[in-house]
C-alpha cells in the first residue's frame, strides 16, 4: 500500500475511533442512568427497560471492542501515521469500567428480584395450601408468622451452637433425614395449665401459647427424623413427672404443608373432645 493511501486509511480508522468515542461519551451516561432505574425495591420495571439495558450494553461492548482492535492495527501496521491520544484512551477505559460495573449491578439486581419473586410465589402457594390453619392455630400474629416460616424453610433451620456440649448432642442435626413439625394441644383444669405452662422449657424454633384458660397450644420443630410415638411418650413422661396426670394431650405430626388440610381443625377438635382425662393421643393426618 502506497504512503498516501496508507495515510488516508489510517485517518479513516482514526475517524472511526473518534466516532465511537463520541458515541460512548453520550451513551455510557444514559446507560448508567437507565441501570439506576432497576432496584430490588421497585415493584414494577417495564420489560422494555430491561431489554434496552441489555441491548445497549451489547452495543457499548461492541464499540469498545472495535476501538481496541483498530488501535492495535494502527499501533502495528500504521504506526507511522498514528499519534495516540492518551487522554481519549483513558476516557475509553473509564467508559468500559463504568459500563461493566453498572451492568454487573443490574444483573445482580435482576437475580435478587427473581429470588424475591420466587419467594413470594412460594409463600403465596404455601398460604393457599395451608388454607388458614396457622391463622387459627395461634391467636398471636407473631406465632402465626413463626408457624408459616418454620414450615416454609424447615430444611434451612438450624440451632445456635449451645455452650453446653451435652445439649449440642441432643440437638444434633441430620441433613439427610426428613424434618417435621408437631402441633400439640394440652387441655384440662386451668390451675394445672397455669402450673404446666410455667414449667415447660422450649427449644429454639418451638412455640407455646395459652390459647384459652383450659388449653395450651404449641408447635415443636424437629430438625432430625423423629418417631411421633417418641414425641408422645416424652410428653406423657413430662406431664406425669410433674404430677399433672389429669391433663389430656393431643399431638399432630406435620411433615409438609399438604398435611394441613382444611378439615384438620375439625379433626383436632373432635379428637380432643374424644380424649379422656389423662389420655394422650397422636392424631394421624
Amino acid at each position: 500500500m502506497e504512503k498516501g493511501s496508507g495515510e488516508r486509511y489510517a485517518k479513516s480508522l482514526e475517524a472511526t475511533i473518534q466516532n465511537n468515542y463520541h458515541y460512548l461519551k453520550e451513551k455510557v451516561k444514559d446507560f448508567q442512568e437507565m441501570c439506576l432505574l432497576v432496584t430490588p425495591e421497585r415493584k414494577h420495571i417495564p420489560p422494555e427497560i430491561i431489554l434496552d439495558i441489555r441491548e445497549m450494553y451489547k452495543e457499548i461492548r461492541s464499540r469498545l471492542t472495535e476501538i481496541k482492535a483498530i488501535e492495535q492495527l494502527l499501533q502495528g501496521k500504521y504506526r507511522q501515521f498514528y499519534r495516540r491520544d492518551p487522554l481519549r484512551a483513558k476516557e475509553v477505559l473509564e467508559f468500559g469500567f463504568i459500563a461493566k460495573n453498572c451492568y454487573s449491578k443490574f444483573e445482580f439486581t435482576m437475580i435478587q428480584r427473581e429470588a424475591q419473586k420466587a419467594a413470594r410465589e412460594r409463600e403465596t402457594a404455601l398460604r393457599g395450601e395451608m388454607r388458614g390453619i396457622p391463622s387459627h392455630w395461634f391467636h398471636s400474629k407473631e406465632n402465626q408468622a413463626t408457624f408459616i416460616r418454620n414450615l416454609r424453610i424447615l430444611d434451612q433451620l438450624d440451632y445456635e451452637r449451645p455452650a453446653d456440649p451435652k445439649i449440642g448432642e441432643r440437638r444434633e442435626i441430620s441433613e439427610d433425614r426428613p424434618r417435621s413439625l408437631t402441633l400439640f394441644v394440652i387441655s384440662g383444669d386451668p390451675g394445672l395449665i397455669d402450673a404446666l405452662q410455667s414449667r415447660i422449657q422450649l427449644r429454639e424454633h418451638d412455640v407455646l401459647e395459652r390459647y384459652t384458660r383450659e388449653e395450651l397450644r404449641g408447635l415443636l420443630t424437629h430438625l432430625r427424623e423423629i418417631d411421633p410415638l417418641e414425641v408422645e411418650s416424652k410428653f406423657k413422661a413430662l406431664i406425669e413427672r410433674l404430677g399433672y396426670s389429669k391433663l389430656k394431650c393431643l399431638l399432630i405430626p406435620v411433615h409438609s404443608s399438604k398435611d394441613l388440610k382444611a378439615e384438620l381443625l375439625s379433626l383436632i377438635k373432635a379428637g380432643l373432645q374424644g380424649l379422656r382425662e389423662g389420655e394422650f393421643k397422636t392424631l394421624s393426618v
